[in-house]
């Protein structure tokens, strides 16, 4: 395959693993109006223990499918990667139906751990089938992701990119259509529209898992016209593929377990500790649900995005390292640090610095004065979970994964042992400045790591990365500045009380701080020449593509 076939390729499955991810973090804002904080809370009760068994089922192993496939293809031997593949399918259809069994029978254990049952809100018994029904997808979701890999080591990145956007419409369309019909039509609960938004996992996958066997179908003759034609076959037994690929591809997966993590052990510790200095059941689920599902869905948006454009430099940084090209690498350090920094600074404090408007235009219907606070709280979590994803990728990139394990797995430790004591003192901002501590130990190891074995000096970078404060702290104060004539007129102008004028307010001050603090900072990267050194060589390499 030509060399801009594998640049489209990697390009469309950019953009539509982008897309997937908009479109997972733009349905919950509809969601949340049905459903009330409530049916959020059970809601993400059932997803984050159905992450971390997905992540568990699949092991890693459609990544490292990929790169095995791909590595014996070039070699010529198609029978191997076909061996693997078929073998694949056994095993994912094995581990996913233990993945499934596995949390359909913990579900109420774990249902017992997150709440005691009261009077109102959710139930234990809620819970326990919200966790069942997701548990269903766990049947699906690992073939499908084989398949992808497969298809992906073929350097064909069509079928996982429409696979992706097919099994997140179905998705979405799923959840927003069930609770429609249930809230507004059968008058129905939150819990009821909840366990159904749930099921809505198992929905997608059959949508994605159509798409990649069509692909297969469609592709078949081809593929075994390779393989007849076949004229090397390295021999490899199935233990010594498996071997191979579950010490590459676990590593990946602890990692990337690192945010389902976070948020099982907020799952499990918010709400005994906001019980314990008195809150009521109803009031403890909706600060965890926002914390874990409202606040947390617009903080990974920048995450995404600015993960997503440094991510496409690790392998560059892997080929580097391997050759010993240290200026190079050294460069390559350099532009990811800086890509991402100058991304995640600015639309992280500028998420905090406008917090109530974004609340209350995202989430009309949720308790405005603690939203707004633990969001503001929140936000600048962002830069510290994107600075963990990259540094922990850079490791995997020199070969020293091992380390990225140490590190999340030392981030954790502080993270589950701050978190209920600082709930008890700070309330719901206890849990996120627990977060905060644990991935701050997490990205130090890393950064540390990566000094060591690289030799990369980071002077420049801190000096480049206190041009980007001053102008994110002028962007800041210039928005709240900006916005401030419009409270101060609000009284006069909006004093109805009404969900209208509020909502007018709220979107007149969103626009208007968004807009100045947005012109602001890329007025003064221009200006410093900050935006031409960070962004420049990208655009350039972009352009000679």
């Amino acid at each position: 395959m030509s060399d801009s076939n594998v640049i489209r390729g990697t390009m469309l499955l950019t953009a539509a693993t982008l897309f997937s991810r908009v479109l997972g973090m733009i349905y919950m804002f509809p969601f949340t109006a049905l459903v009330g904080t409530q049916g959020v809370a059970l809601y993400t009760y059932a997803y984050t223990p159905y992450t971390i068994m997905l992540s568990l089922s699949t092991v890693g192993i459609p990544l490292a499918v990929s790169k095995f496939v791909s590595k014996y293809h070039t070699l010529g031997d198609y029978r191997t990667g076909r061996r693997l593949y078929k073998s694949g399918l056994v095993l994912m259809a094995l581990t996913g139906f233990v993945a499934f069994l596995v949390l359909f029978l913990l579900a109420e254990p774990i249902a017992r751990i997150v709440i005691d049952e009261g009077k109102e809100g959710n139930t234990i018994a809620d819970v326990t089938l919200v966790i069942r029904v997701v548990s269903m997808a766990l049947l699906i979701v690992p073939i499908m992701s084989l398949t992808r890999g497969f298809f992906q080591g073929l350097q064909s990145m069509g079928p996982t990119a429409v696979s992706q956007v097919i099994e997140q419409v179905f998705r979405i369309v799923f959840i927003l259509a069930s609770s429609v019909i249930i809230i507004k039509f059968m008058d129905g609960s939150a819990a009821t529209a909840a366990t159904y938004a749930t099921f809505g996992a198992f929905v997608g996958a059959v949508g994605g898992l159509m798409v990649v066997f069509w692909y297969y179908r469609k592709r078949k003759p081809e593929l075994d016209r390779q393989l007849a034609e076949s004229t090397v076959d390295h021999d490899v037994s199935l233990k010594d593929m498996y071997k191979e690929i579950i010490t590459y591809a676990l590593p990946f997966v602890v990692v990337g377990l690192a945010i389902p993590l976070y948020l099982q052990v907020d799952t499990f510790l918010i709400n005994p500790a906001l019980k314990s200095i008195g809150y009521s059941q109803p009031s403890y689920e909706e600060v965890f649900a926002i914390i874990t599902g409202l606040a947390h869905k617009l903080i990974m948006i920048p995450v995404s995005l600015a993960t997503a454009l440094v991510m496409t430099i690790i392998p560059a940084i892997t080929k580097s390292f391997t050759a010993n090209r240290e200026g190079v690498l050294q460069n390559q350090l350099t532009q990811t640090f800086q890509i991402l920094l100058f991304l995640t600074v600015p639309a992280a404090i500028g998420l905090a610095i406008l917090a109530e408007p974004v609340f209350r235009v995202l989430y009309p219907t949720v308790n405005q004065e603690v939203g707004s606070s633990l969001l503001m709280w929140y936000a600048p979590t962002a830069i510290l979970f994107a600075l963990f994803s990259v540094t922990a990728a850079i490791l995997q990139g020199i070969n020293k994964q091992k380390f990225a394990v140490y590190s999340l797995l030392a981030g954790l430790a502080f993270k589950a042992g701050l978190t209920y004591p600082l709930v008890t003192i700070f309330e719901g901002k206890g849990a996120i400045i627990a977060t905060n501590i644990g991935l701050f130990t997490s990205v130090v190891i890393t950064i540390t790591i990566i000094k060591r074995y690289t030799e990369y000096e980071f002077g420049f970078l801190f000096r480049r990365l206190l041009l980007i404060g001053i102008f994110v702290t002028v962007m800041a104060v210039t928005a709240r500045a900006a916005i401030l004539p419009l409270e101060s007129v609000y009284p006069d102008l909006y004093l109805s009380n009404s969900e209208g004028g509020s909502m007018l307010y709220s979107v007149i001050n969103l626009l208007v701080g968004l807009t100045v603090g947005g012109i602001v900072y890329l007025w003064l990267s221009y200006r410093s020449n900050l935006a031409g050194l960070i962004l420049g060589e990208r655009f350039t390499f972009l352009k000679r593509r």
